[in-house]
């Protein structure tokens, strides 16, 4: 019958109904064919990308091979054991080679990627680095320190891909801002490593390059989204990684391997690459007034996201100890950054404040009223409170409910346009399909979820108690395999402090224990809801994993919140220094 109106109402011209029918079925064929196609068209592009990179690594394996016969003899393991400081003290005074250094640090970062898949990679233009080292008539402050990037921060003739295949194949002509400082500085980029699909999650696997794990237990996350270079410098195959943090995406894989690792203030440091001299030239006023539109910088980074308004991207080091931080820190805020990109505001490394002694004023709180805390992030924070105070520190406890405003003001339109033709990674979906929402169910869950409005009262209530510094939870420890995409609200912790804008680090205080571990058995959060129980069931079976706690500062105060990661350090190693 239904066939019959149907007839009714169509052109007779068109023939009978089984010429209909066989148009209709031959569409649906085509357009099945279609997306077969271009699932056929993806695929092959991320193959092409496999091959890209297995290529880039025997490159890297053959340079390393031949820096070894240029340089026999090299102790390659006590190379490795130095810190970063005592490794640039080394090379400066030469009585180590840039060549012998290299070369340890190549080495040693294949047999990590062996490991864990955190290499995506291989800056060839490093050997080309160690040769103008040679013509520079002063070393730099980074001189022949092997550096580590995230792979979608620019490096000129490499890809940026983000994880995703719409950014496969764009090879970049310029080194972003940040990779020329370094440089300038003596450092040595190396290689690019692993990041999440869109950067918007904290696990660190994409369809292209797979699944970075742990090198401390390769049952967990190494976090994301700067996870490759988390798992690169826990495995010792880096000293120094540059990473970049949007809601935690430094802090988290600081967290989750034990290390430290430092969000700035935003445009303290700047992933453009470098504005026109013409453009310097003519606005040199403007420049001085801060009044340069920022739409005339052009981006140093690949990022499918273009709607963050209220929460600004950050560009950070990461290392084993604060001190390389803040090494990397005072090499990078130097007159060539400012020069690169006049944006940037022209405030030096204030070591006097580093390596101040002076006591601290510390608000600290041990949960956000929205996540409650793991029993080890708790103990982490209670522990380094008692340290502090021991050492004459004055604490005040900061109580606030705080909780994380959405990152898309274009309702992650612009991230769901990237996905069109690639395929969404299993850890991602979760996350995806929050992300498709109609408009009105994102409304309603962002007042569920409380968005924070409220950072002139963060600040009056920072000023009445007269704090210098804030101590609070880092998330943690590393969560199980796939259970960041299903848990995204648990960054509060750490998102918060990209909303505010404010400096906050990660330092490494405590390892989990079995009294943690059975304590976590009876966890049930502050809502006893689904997401709760997914968080116990993230951070479970994590016996002798790092914890970390976090420690913030107010805006344009790095090194402040660097001398008091720098202090939260010494105590928990038990060197106490004098206060």
């Amino acid at each position: 019958m239904t066939q019959e109106r149907l007839w009714q109402v169509l052109d007779p011209s068109w023939g009978d109904i089984r010429a209909l029918s066989a148009l209709l079925c031959s569409s649906a064929a085509a357009v099945v064919l279609l997306k077969w196609l271009g699932r056929r068209q993806v695929q092959q592009r991320m193959d092409e990308a496999r091959r890209t990179r297995h290529l880039a690594l025997e490159r890297m394996e053959k340079a390393a091979h031949r820096l070894k016969q240029e340089n026999p003899g090299t102790q390659t393991s006590q190379i490795l054991s130095l810190t970063m400081v005592e490794l640039a003290e080394k090379l400066k005074e030469g009585s180590l080679s840039p060549e012998s250094v290299l070369y340890s640090y190549l080495d040693k970062a294949l047999e990590v990627n062996q490991e864990v898949n955190c290499v995506t990679d291989f800056i060839h233009g490093c050997e080309d680095q160690l040769q103008k080292l040679k013509k520079q008539k002063e070393k730099g402050l980074l001189y022949g320190i092997p550096i580590s990037i995230k792979d979608h921060i620019n490096c000129k003739g490499h890809v940026s891909s983000a994880g995703m295949v719409k950014f496969l194949g764009q090879v970049k002509e310029e080194d972003s801002v940040i990779v020329q400082v370094l440089k300038h500085q003596g450092g040595i980029p190396f290689v690019k490593t692993n990041i999440p699909q869109t950067m918007i999650n904290y696990d660190c696997s994409n369809p292209i390059f797979g699944q970075t794990l742990n090198p401390l237990n390769p049952q967990k996350s190494p976090g994301g989204s700067s996870g490759g270079e988390g798992a690169l410098i826990a495995g010792g195959g880096s000293i120094l990684g540059i990473g970049s943090d949007v809601a935690g995406s430094i802090r988290l894989p600081s967290s989750f391997c034990g290390l430290c690792g430092l969000k700035p203030t935003a445009n303290r440091l700047r992933s453009g690459l470098p504005i026109d001299k013409e453009l310097v030239a003519a606005g040199k006023e403007m420049i001085n007034t801060v009044t340069i539109s920022f739409q005339t910088i052009k981006q140093g980074v690949v990022s499918p996201l273009i709607g963050m308004q209220s929460v600004a991207a950050m560009l950070g080091p990461m290392a084993r100890d604060v001190d390389s931080l803040a090494l990397c820190m005072k090499a990078l805020l130097c007159q060539e950054m400012f020069q690169l990109d006049p944006t940037v505001p022209p405030i030096p490394f204030n070591e006097q404040v580093y390596t101040s002694s002076k006591p601290l004023r510390i608000g600290y709180y041990e949960g956000d009223g929205y996540f409650q805390p793991s029993p080890s992030m708790k103990r982490a924070v209670q522990l380094t409170r008692v340290l502090l105070q021991d050492a004459g520190h004055t604490i005040n406890y900061m109580v606030d409910e705080l909780f994380t405003r959405g990152i898309f003001s274009d309702g992650a339109a612009h991230l769901l346009d990237c996905f069109k033709g690639d395929i969404v990674d299993p850890n991602l979906k979760s996350q995806y399909s929050t992300y498709r929402l109609p408009a009105l169910v994102k409304r309603i869950l962002a007042i569920i979820l409380k968005p924070i409005a409220y950072r002139s009262e963060f600040l009056s209530k920072w000023r009445e108690l007269r704090l210098d510094v804030m101590l609070c939870p880092a998330l943690g420890p590393a969560f199980n395999h796939g259970y960041a995409g299903k848990l995204f609200a648990a960054t509060s912790y750490t998102n918060l402090y990209n909303v505010l804008n404010f400096p906050a680090g990660v330092v490494p205080v405590s390892m989990v224990t079995g009294a943690d571990e059975e304590e976590l058995k009876h966890y049930r959060g502050h809502y006893g809801d689904p997401w709760d129980k997914r968080l116990k069931e993230a951070v479970s079976g994590a016996l002798g994993m790092p914890v970390a706690v976090q420690c913030v500062a107010l805006p344009w105060q790095e090194e402040l919140c660097l001398r008091f990661m720098k202090e939260v350090e010494a105590l928990a190693r038990g060197t106490k220094r004098n206060v």
